[in-house]
């Protein structure tokens, strides 16, 4: 079975929880018998085809552009898969690319697409970029052989609004590494960055407004703490938000920019507290590595977090600065301790990657019935 996906930058080591995701399944599914080609976005890969872990990965031209990148590479991507790959199953990621999916099968190709999240909520978008977005969820659902959902709740959600199509919506959620488990020394932090272990909040993630940093930047302010705040992460495209966030930059507000490695899980392991104050999430990477990593967490309270099942002081109102100021000066009193092993085991890519290629057969199965 050749698969060709569709939708992410590209792997590995490229930012966002789209290409972690595929980072992870993918070498999995090669694993598991399957052919994996991943078409990626020409700015932000080096090389025009090489391999990583049994992926073949082709670089294919696109404008770098905030709003006409996603769209302008699907479409090249897609025709270029139909006369290049011959793929057996198109692998569409994110509502975006989805809008590509009857394209696609009019070449003749069946899709599969995995649905990262209501990205028509995103604050950067205006009415008619939401508008898209809903039709691209829309013609991934009505279209598509399959839809693979990251959140539980967004699942039902879309079952309940395409009844008619609610046997192709399937529940898959983003995994755990257990990686981020081990132990690992404080030496691996950064040492430009000056940080004493348990004395600082982390958070990772893109320096975009729906992350809500400006809001974890205000509470902070506000919060009766020793630690420091180490922001990892950067900005897709510079714009105004991200370069303001920047400036609140100081002695105890860290951004440490991209970070990888043996330094991201060190990052993660020795924080006091790792905080996700998103105000949008498909089912966010982030928060299961720091979980992973035995760390305490505080998230927002959109479904998407709740729907990880943190303790309930994990928790805090979207956007309520004062609260979450209120739980960063308190950390101490609050019960955030999770069964690490538990959630490794719900959250587990082994088993994501068998169950994403199980799907993907049986669509042949019941073709040759």
């Amino acid at each position: 079975m050749k698969i060709c996906a569709i939708g992410l930058r590209g792997i590995p080591d490229v930012m966002g929880g789209i290409e972690s995701h595929c980072q992870q399944l993918y070498p999995r599914i090669v694993k598991n018998g399957a052919s994996v080609t991943v078409i990626a976005r020409s700015p932000y890969v080096e090389q025009k085809k090489y391999t990583y872990e049994g992926v073949d990965v082709v670089s294919v031209w696109t404008l770098k552009h905030k709003f006409l990148e996603t769209f302008m590479h699907t479409f090249f991507a897609i025709i270029y898969a139909r006369f290049f790959i011959h793929p057996d199953v198109i692998h569409l990621h994110a509502i975006g690319p989805a809008l590509f999916t009857p394209l696609a099968r009019l070449l003749g190709m069946k899709v599969v697409v995995t649905h990262h999240g209501a990205d028509y909520d995103r604050q950067k978008w205006n009415g008619f970029a939401k508008f898209i977005l809903k039709l691209g969820e829309k013609m991934g659902v009505i279209c598509g052989n399959k839809m693979f959902v990251v959140g539980k709740t967004l699942t039902e959600s879309l079952k309940q609004q395409f009844p008619n199509h609610a046997e192709k919506i399937i529940y898959i959620p983003n995994g755990m590494l257990p990686s981020f488990s081990g132990d690992i020394s404080p030496d691996f932090l950064p040492q430009e960055l000056g940080l004493i272990p348990e004395k600082y909040v982390l958070t990772v993630g893109r320096l975009v407004p729906e992350k809500g940093f400006h809001d974890l930047v205000n509470a902070y302010k506000t919060a009766d703490t020793e630690s420091k705040l180490v922001v990892v992460g950067d900005a897709d495209h510079q714009d105004d938000y991200s370069m303001s966030l920047q400036k609140e930059a100081s002695d105890s507000i860290i951004f440490a920019g991209r970070r990888g490695g043996e330094e991201l899980k060190a990052l993660y392991k020795h924080a006091r507290v790792f905080v996700l104050p998103s105000y949008h999430e498909g089912l966010p990477i982030v928060a299961l590595e720091a979980i992973s990593a035995g760390t305490d967490v505080l998230l927002s309270d959109i479904s998407p977090n709740v729907d990880i099942e943190a303790p309930a002081d994990s928790y805090f109102p979207v956007g309520d600065t004062a609260k979450l100021s209120f739980k960063i000066t308190n950390i101490k009193e609050l019960s955030l301790q999770i069964d690490q092993s538990a959630f490794l085991d719900k959250f587990n890519w082994d088993q994501i990657a068998l169950t994403t290629q199980r799907h993907i057969a049986g669509l042949f199965k019941r073709k040759n019935k």
